[in-house]
């Protein structure tokens, strides 16, 4: 028990510490160096969440989540020192790529970042019917959390509307979402096809995407603090170091990080339940859910979720304020139709097959 306890702790302590340090040389570097350093390291930092990823898969060894924190300061150092010269022009060429890639690759995430929240809140939809029906103390919990998200929706919705729709095609482009929104959650209502739960759970999505339309870097950085010296300060002056880690690193972007990675984590929970069927509940026939294709696809996400994470995070880092907000409506307008999608065309008949929809 104890050798257990101590790599479980160790292997903990060493994936936190590699979240950590990627989450600090990214921007560091974006600020320090130039945007091709940044690329860079991101690049370097993609393909060794590769490697190890693919060890995991066929290895599994908690020791590799030990082996690989040195490698992050390694790869910060290759980076340091290939731009205090010349530039090969091959490692220029490489980081130009993945630039393009990380642009290009803006529909995925808004895909991505839409159906995940969608099948989020779809699944706690569920989970709220399964507890109404143990009583009413059940159900009125479920009611009073549905209507405290209604109006903290409502009151992050208005606190951010001075910035949020600060043009007449902002504010337009909110007043059709809001509109769009309680239309579906009607349609959805009278059907029977939706709750209070999983409405609810959406209007604390679209209250989100508003709320970062109109957040920029300058509402969170001091500009007193904006620059300090950082190798010259690095071991005389601790506190100017911590100061600059602290106003560098981009706050609007973590919150977006977070919650793009958490609605991606709890979705692969979802994806098993996919496609369940009459014969889900009986152990061992068809080698249970671990022999279904999401089940596998899960798997992959959880293995490769530190290449999801710099990729992820690399993508937010790169993108500027104004294409932040476009993205941000494309996402609010994509997963309403979807869930718009979704409302119309599921019968009542699909609640056999596919257990996770709200009816």
């Amino acid at each position: 028990m104890a050798p257990w306890f101590f790599w479980s702790a160790l292997s903990s302590a060493a994936r936190l510490s590699s979240a950590l340090q990627i989450l600090i040389y990214l921007p560091l570097t974006l600020s320090t160096l130039s945007t091709n350093a940044f690329l860079l390291l991101s690049l370097l930092l993609f393909l060794h969440s590769l490697i190890h990823g693919t060890l995991i898969l066929l290895w599994g060894s908690p020791a590799l989540s030990v082996l690989q924190v040195p490698m992050h300061p390694f790869l910060l150092l290759v980076c340091f020192n290939v731009f205090a010269q010349s530039v090969n022009p091959m490692l220029s060429a490489a980081a130009f790529w993945w630039g393009k890639i990380l642009h290009w690759s803006s529909p995925g995430f808004i895909v991505m970042e839409g159906l995940s929240s969608l099948l989020v809140a779809q699944k706690l939809g569920q989970i709220g019917k399964d507890l109404v029906g143990e009583g009413e103390t059940y159900q009125f919990g479920m009611l009073f959390a549905a209507a405290a998200a209604y109006v903290t929706s409502a009151w992050w919705i208005v606190m951010a509307y001075p910035a949020a729709a600060s043009s007449p095609l902002a504010s337009t482009l909110l007043g059709a979402a809001i509109t769009t929104f309680i239309f579906l959650t009607f349609i959805g209502f009278v059907l029977r096809r939706t709750n209070v739960i999983e409405s609810s759970c959406l209007a604390l999505f679209l209250a989100y995407n508003v709320w970062l339309c109109g957040v920029n870097e300058k509402s969170f950085v001091n500009p007193a603090y904006s620059y300090a010296p950082l190798l010259e300060n690095i071991l005389p002056h601790l506190q100017t170091l911590v100061t600059f880690i602290t106003n560098t690193l981009p706050k609007p972007v973590l919150v977006a990080l977070l919650y793009r990675l958490l609605v991606i984590h709890f979705a692969s929970r979802v994806l098993p339940t996919i496609g369940a069927d009459s014969w889900d509940n009986e152990p061992g026939v068809d080698d249970g859910w671990d022999a279904r294709p999401t089940s596998k696809l899960t798997h992959l996400l959880l293995t490769y979720r530190q290449s999801i994470f710099v990729t992820v995070y690399s993508h937010l880092l790169l993108l500027d304020h104004s294409s932040q907000v476009w993205w941000r409506w494309m996402n609010i307008f994509f997963t309403l139709v979807i869930w718009a999608v979704e409302l119309l065309v599921s019968s009542d008949e699909d609640s056999v097959i596919k257990e996770w929809k709200v009816e």
